[in-house]
Order: C-alpha cells, then structure tokens, then sequence
C-alpha cells in the first residue's frame, strides 16, 4: 500500500501540472492586460474624462447614453476612483443618466480586464463586452424613465483627489502605474490559479456539468455565487476558464459576470455612500435581474 508520503507526493505534482498548465495559458492575458492598463490609466485617462464631459454641450438626448457607457468600459479607474470623478461631472451640470451609464459600465469591466478575459475565448469575450455595454446603457435609461425630474445620486461626501500619476518623467510614471496594477491584481490572481488547479484536481467535470447546464437553476446559482467568490476580475479569469470546460452553460458565465463585480464589496461600499438605502436596493435588484435576463437571453442564442 501506498504510504502517505508517497500520496503527497504523487498529488503535489498532479497540483503543479494544473498550475503550471494554468499559468502559462493566462499569464500572457494577464500580463498584456496590466500593461495596456496602465498606459490607458497614465496616458489616455484625461482624454476619456474630457470626452464624458463633452457629450453633455453635443445635445445628444437619450443617444448620449451609448457613448457615456463605452466610456464608462474605457476607463480604467477603480470605482473609488471612478466615483470622485464622477462627482466632479456631476458639479459641472452632467446628466444623471449619462453618469448612471458610465458608472454601471465602468463597475462591470474596464481595458485590463477585456484583456484578461480575452483568455476565455472570443465568444466569452464578445458577450461580456455586449453584455456588460447593454447593462451600462439600460441603466442610463432607467435612470432617465424613472428618475428624470429627481437626482439619483448624492456625491456630497465624495471629493476629486489628484491621482498617483505624478512623476514629472513619463516612462517613470508608466512604469510606478504598472507596479501598483501589479501589486493589486498579482494575488488574486495567483489565487486563482490555485484554485483553478485544484478545481480540475478535485472536482468531477459531470458534477460541476450537472450543477451549471440547468437553464434556470444554473442561472441562478452563477449570479449567487458571483457575490462572494468575486475579489479581483483577474482572479477569476482562471476559474471561469475551468468552469466553462467542465460545463457551466455561457449564460451562466454572462450572470456570473455580471452580478461579481457589480456586487464586489469594495465596490457596494462606495455606491452605497452615494446612493442611500433606497436606491441602493434598486440597484441591488436591477442587476440581479439584469443579470439573469443577460443569462437567459445568451443560453438561448449561443
């Protein structure tokens, strides 16, 4: 009979091949990410500022949603850094819905991570950019329906701080923005990784097939679990990879998507501050059914 050293050992190395499997196809993603990140974040971030606070003379009516989102997705900011900002828009006369649009698409994705994702194929790709833009954009239009004679948000307790891309040399400041993104996002995806390994180790791909493929159920158990599981977006990158392998339905990945880092903690704390009780609850409730309905809608045409 095997001993128990030589159990450990013989499951240390079926663990290192999967990492290191894992590893070598997202890293490249990952890296690629960080890098074209950061040279948005230094070098474009001001622009795409500058172009959100344009749409507002351009008289585009409800249209000016669309670009407010692609913005919003084009934006590399954090929500803490996407909320002062946005409080800043808002002092200069910027429309609610607009801000709505760019915020809720700026929550669910950002350059880094349409680079990261990029990892799970061009179909997972496109459908969480579409996805993603259409929540950002249907948000804007609630706004507008629903809220158009009243603000929606409170910025009163949010102020615009100078950002960390100070250094007066270029390449100097690129490089400092590329080592924070790297010491924010390295863990989390090394976490993933890991557990990415010991998913494929230890868990039988029928019963995670089993648990996912259900139209309804599956559904409903992504969006659930994207609450707690979602820390970093590249950290799941490797999870996701995994789950679509051992069967998890593309709607299932679109809620998990969607309803992560919309419900990330650090992001709900900041909405919470400038949202209140009430509307925090709506939009609590708007992505969870956006979430499943994005869901559903990708199960029956993929």
């Amino acid at each position: 009979m095997e001993n128990i050293i030589d159990i450990v050992q013989r499951e240390a190395i079926y663990l290192w091949y999967y990492f290191e499997l894992q590893a070598r196809q997202i890293l490249p993603y990952w890296a690629l990410g960080i890098v074209i990140g950061s040279v948005i974040s230094v070098f474009g971030k001001e622009r795409i500022h500058q172009l959100l606070t344009a749409l507002q003379d351009k008289h585009l009516g409800v249209i000016g949603i669309i670009p407010a989102a692609l913005l919003g997705i084009a934006s590399p900011l954090c929500m803490y850094g996407t909320i002062p900002i946005a409080a800043s828009f808002s002092q200069k006369g910027l429309r609610d819905d607009y801000l709505a649009s760019f915020m809720m698409s700026s929550v669910l994705l950002n350059p880094q991570l349409l680079i990261y994702s990029a990892a799970l194929g061009p179909t997972a790709l496109s459908i969480r950019f579409v996805s993603c833009l259409l929540c950002g954009i249907c948000a804007g239009l609630m706004i507008r329906i629903f809220f158009k004679d009243k603000p929606f948000f409170n910025f009163g307790k949010f102020e615009e701080h100078a950002g960390r891309d100070t250094d007066p040399n270029m390449l100097m400041r690129l490089l400092k923005n590329i080592g924070r993104n790297i010491k924010a996002t390295g863990p989390w995806f090394l976490i993933g990784v890991i557990l990415s390994a010991l998913f494929q180790r230890y868990v039988p791909a029928d019963a995670f097939a089993g648990l996912f493929s259900n139209e309804g159920f599956g559904l409903l158990m992504a969006a659930t679990i994207g609450v707690p599981l979602y820390v970093c977006g590249g950290g799941t990158i490797p999870l996701l990879q995994q789950w679509l392998a051992g069967g998890m339905s593309m709607g299932a990945a679109t809620s998990f998507m969607i309803t992560g880092p919309s419900t990330k903690i650090t992001n709900l704390g900041a909405l919470k501050i400038v949202l209140g009780i009430k509307r925090f609850a709506i939009y609590i409730a708007y992505v969870i059914i956006f979430s499943l309905v994005a869901g559903f809608a990708v199960n029956c045409l993929v």
